[in-house]
């Protein structure tokens, strides 16, 4: 169900940044704006984003092969991280440049309210989508505070399109204020400090998420309530003595690796210590679905 809510909040934000990419667009040619055209830009690089994680969402489904046994799930972290560089080159650079541009030749606007017009439109469909983006987050979330649930999640989609969204809201707002305010006081470079100060906002936003997607990318742990479970289950399991060490693996949002040594009892026989590890791995599969891999090793002579 999560992953369902999430696919659809990236469908519905995608198909609302293109006609907001567009509107945004035609908006900037008619009236002069640079923190229109940057607004243009910000969209258009999002439509592409919300493309690049439905493929990563596909090819992260492949199932394992010969050339990867363990499976394509990290494809995900990996166009995740690509999204997060094209926000900070694209969407905060050319928002930047733009700005810069229009501050060394300030030009007025024409038009002023096709801008505000456009804004508003652009706001109402930005909710909508920020909407479906902060429900698939929710999902997510459970009890935990937002920056704890955003540092603990294992799915970067379920963060990536609310911040994208929120990010998008807040350059509106930016850019309604510095349009206003280039009108009312007559000073056309307050249109360029507004494109600067949308492109800091989507430069932060890149960072946060290029952190997050890094990490998950070149291997982090799942959450520890996992490996806390799995140890309570191995230790709770006849013939083991201690659970010498639970190492895990995020593979993808619901792939996990997990490596566990276990002192065992030193009168068990081979065909008993087979026998245990089968029936341990089967309580913990049980227990645990999202369990990909789990390798059970014994260890002699070790302390817990």
């Amino acid at each position: 169900m999560a992953e369902h809510g999430t696919r659809s909040a990236i469908i519905a934000a995608m198909i609302g940044n293109l006609l907001i990419a567009v509107t945004k667009g035609v908006a900037a040619a008619i009236t002069g704006s640079s923190a229109m055209l940057s607004e243009a830009v910000h969209s258009l690089v999002d439509t592409g984003n919300q493309l690049l994680l439905l493929y990563g969402q596909h090819r992260a489904a492949k199932p394992p092969d010969a050339t990867h046994p363990f499976g394509y799930g990290r494809e995900l972290y990996f166009w995740s991280f690509i999204v997060a560089v094209l926000i900070f080159a694209l969407g905060a650079g050319v928002s930047i440049y733009e700005g810069i541009v229009h501050l060394s030749a300030p030009e007025p606007i024409t038009t002023p309210w096709i801008n505000f017009a456009v804004l508003g439109l652009a706001f109402v469909f930005e909710g909508i989508s920020w909407t479906f983006g902060w429900r698939s987050f929710r999902a997510v979330q459970g009890d935990k505070p937002f920056w704890r649930a955003f540092v603990a999640s294992k799915d970067p989609t379920s963060f990536m399109v609310l911040f994208e969204d929120s990010a998008a809201l807040a350059g509106i707002l930016v850019a309604a204020v510095g349009t206003g305010l280039a009108v009312w006081l007559q000073a056309p470079w307050l249109d360029g400090a507004a494109s600067i100060v949308i492109g800091l906002l989507l430069a932060v936003v890149a960072v946060l998420v290029a952190r997050e997607s890094k990490g998950l990318l070149i291997g982090e742990r799942a959450a520890p309530e996992l490996a806390r479970s799995v140890r309570q289950v191995a230790g709770s399991e006849p013939g083991v003595i201690a659970v010498v060490e639970v190492t895990t693996a995020q593979l993808a949002p619901d792939q996990v690796i997990a490596s566990i040594a276990l002192e065992l009892e030193d009168d068990l026989r081979v065909p008993e210590v087979e026998t245990l590890i089968e029936r341990l791995e089967q309580r913990i599969r049980a227990r645990h679905a999202e369990l990909f891999r789990v390798f059970i090793r014994p260890q002699a002579g070790a302390k817990a």
